[in-house]
């Protein structure tokens, strides 16, 4: 009888959580099958980028909406850092509400897209906000969708490229897991592919799918009011991930929040209490490392917290540590396992934890209003 995170796959259907739990399991092999994708297609992408690239005036935004915002958030420090050129995060919702302010004319612009439908209409206005407003713009789409608009919208354009991921990334959960993942390693695989790093972090990932979930679901079983994920550099965009995954699974029963170590301490510490559990994303950077520590010893004497969780290479049993980016891929993963947990334990629905409509998988009710 077959298993998804400790439960019984037609219990999972049941309770309306299977595609939750089957689409978190899978992310280890797409993981590999979106870097192998790339790696496919790297002569057609590279044949169209590196003209781009070879602007120094180029601007780079990685841009979504809600979680395929957090991609850009994620991964834009690290590219910035290892290809010494600025990547900038930007929402899709930012830049539709206020795109005078972010869109800059004469600067020539790549804008790389992130959905997974493609049908979001923030995601949809940005990309035909940015052709209204830019003299050179430039798109390069990441979706896992091959039928939404943004996929669609490179057909037979110049100046689009777009990149579809692996099958099964179109998640039918109301959460996005996999679907976010696989993104976020599609454009590393693009802009600075490490093989043996991606190969592994899958191998963390798939160590803890087969001995950690049950202590991990045992620990999900704190009274638990508050969850707060703490991240620096790009492990911020994790937390901030992690953070949504559980209040979206647990419908907001749960209150999230995510900082960075040291930004916690400048008001939003007030938050902690017995009720409160903290989760720390920990950087392999020695230098930031004495931040993250500091912090986990001012909290431990503060002896407040419900509990403290350091997810590092020693918690996945590894003696090896990993680049935060890349560590970033088994620290969402556990996230995502603890909000599921969670969710089935306060006996909401994963696959649809808000049935009456008021949040919607691909967000409904935005009025797109035209830019003159």
């Amino acid at each position: 009888m077959s298993e998804l995170l400790s439960y019984n796959t037609e219990y999972l259907k049941s309770k309306n959580g299977y595609w939750t739990a089957r689409e978190i399991c899978q992310q280890p092999r797409i993981w590999r099958e979106a870097a192998n994708q790339i790696e496919e297609i790297r002569p057609r992408i590279d044949a169209w980028l590196t003209p781009l690239l070879k602007r120094n005036d180029l601007r780079i935004i990685l841009t979504g909406a809600g979680t395929s915002a957090y991609v850009g958030q994620a991964i834009a420090p690290h590219l910035s850092q290892k290809t010494g050129r600025l990547f900038e995060a930007i929402s899709t919702t930012d830049i539709v509400g206020n795109a005078k302010q972010y869109l800059l004319k004469d600067i020539p612009t790549l804008l790389i897209s992130y959905g997974r439908s493609g049908n979001s209409p923030e995601s949809v206005a940005a990309l035909d906000l940015a052709n209204q407003m830019l003299t050179n713009c430039y798109h390069l789409v990441i979706t896992c969708n091959p039928e939404g608009k943004l996929a669609l919208s490179a057909k037979n354009k110049g100046n689009v490229f777009s990149v579809l991921m692996p099958e099964g990334t179109l998640d039918q959960s109301f959460a996005m897991t996999s679907s976010f993942t696989s993104m976020l390693v599609s454009t590393l695989a693009i802009f600075s592919p490490q093989p043996e790093q991606l190969e592994n972090a899958a191998q963390w990932a798939e160590v803890f799918l087969e001995n950690g979930v049950e202590a991990l679901k045992t620990q999900a079983l704190q009274p638990t009011k508050r969850l707060v994920f703490l991240g620096a550099g790009g492990l911020q965009g994790i937390a901030r991930e992690a953070a949504l995954k559980v209040l979206e699974l647990t419908s907001g029963q749960i209150l999230s929040y995510c900082e960075s170590p040291l930004g916690f301490r400048h008001g939003p510490k007030s938050l902690m209490n017995a009720d409160t559990e903290v989760l720390l994303l920990c950087s392999s950077d020695t230098y930031t490392k004495s931040y993250d520590q500091d912090l986990v010893n001012e909290l431990q004497r503060d002896n407040q917290a419900l509990t403290i969780t350091c997810l590092n290479n020693n918690f996945f049993g590894q003696t090896a540590e990993l680049s935060d980016v890349w560590a970033s891929l088994p620290y969402i993963l556990y996230c995502q396992i603890l909000a599921f947990f969670k969710s089935m334990q306060a006996h909401i629905s994963p696959d649809n934890p808000c049935p009456s409509g008021e949040v919607n998988r691909v967000v409904q009710g935005v009025t797109i209003y035209p830019l003159n």
